[in-house]
């Protein structure tokens, strides 16, 4: 379900499910929560890179076979919500490469990172209100990315946007062409990995503890929220048939 690479310290992990746009299985944020038990033991990390597969990068919650089982999505959605935290509190920076979408959780996992590069013709945003779905589990990490009202501008509208309005927007760091991207991400990695450990260590937890992405309490809410939600009539009526398929 994942590749886990390493290159000068620099260490990329790979989501590879690219048949299903690496949507996010329950098996998926497993294998997540394993790579990050083998990476945070790595001593010589010095950057990650997040990365994805195939055409998409991230495409959201993948709900087929728990759309009818509130207690496994609930699981799934947890298990997501503590993968966000484990990334954001990574002891070394950390780098999305969106090459394709970045969609609903996909972003989430986007903007939890400290870094994010994207090129023009990707897709990114968070269309879950569109679903009949909340954004509960991302809300927090887009607060802390753009500020409150942007955020709830953004998730109260729903939809999905280009990478350039993206990166206009805020949701990415750097823009770039396709093509450019691998390179684009490799040079910048290598120039952070250049930067004192022990300062660029202190200095994530310091910035962590500021904005509050160590307060578990609302990461939990959050997941319960969208597992209340998901299982009610409204997003049924307008998951099931996606599913369905």
């Amino acid at each position: 379900m994942i590749q886990i690479t390493e290159q000068q310290n620099i260490v990329t992990v790979t989501l590879d499910r690219a048949k299903k746009h690496n949507a996010l299985s329950a098996e998926l944020i497993d294998a997540l929560h394993n790579g990050l038990d083998e990476i945070e033991q790595h001593k010589d990390m010095r950057c990650m890179v997040l990365a994805g597969n195939g055409r998409s990068f991230c495409a959201g919650m993948d709900l087929k076979g728990v759309i009818d089982d509130p207690q496994a999505m609930g699981a799934m959605l947890q298990g997501l919500a503590r993968v966000s935290r484990r990334i954001r509190n990574l002891p070394v920076p950390t780098i999305a490469r969106i090459q394709g979408a970045a969609v609903g959780g996909g972003c989430g996992l986007m903007v939890v990172c400290d870094f994010a590069f994207t090129h023009p013709e990707s897709k990114v945003g968070y269309p879950e209100v569109d679903l009949g779905v909340c954004p509960a589990v991302v809300a927090p990490w887009l607060i802390k990315k753009l500020g409150a009202g942007k955020a709830r501008a953004m998730l109260l509208a729903g939809g999905t946007m280009s990478g350039e309005q993206g990166f206009k927007a805020g949701l990415a760091t750097h823009l770039c062409e396709l093509e450019d991207l691998p390179t684009a991400v490799t040079d910048f990695a290598e120039n952070l990995a250049k930067g004192g450990k022990n300062a660029l260590a202190t200095t994530k937890r310091w910035l962590n503890e500021l904005d509050g992405s160590l307060n578990d309490d609302i990461l939990q809410k959050g997941a319960d929220l969208s597992a209340k939600i998901i299982a009610g009539d409204e997003a049924q009526a307008r998951l099931g048939p996606l599913y369905a398929k």
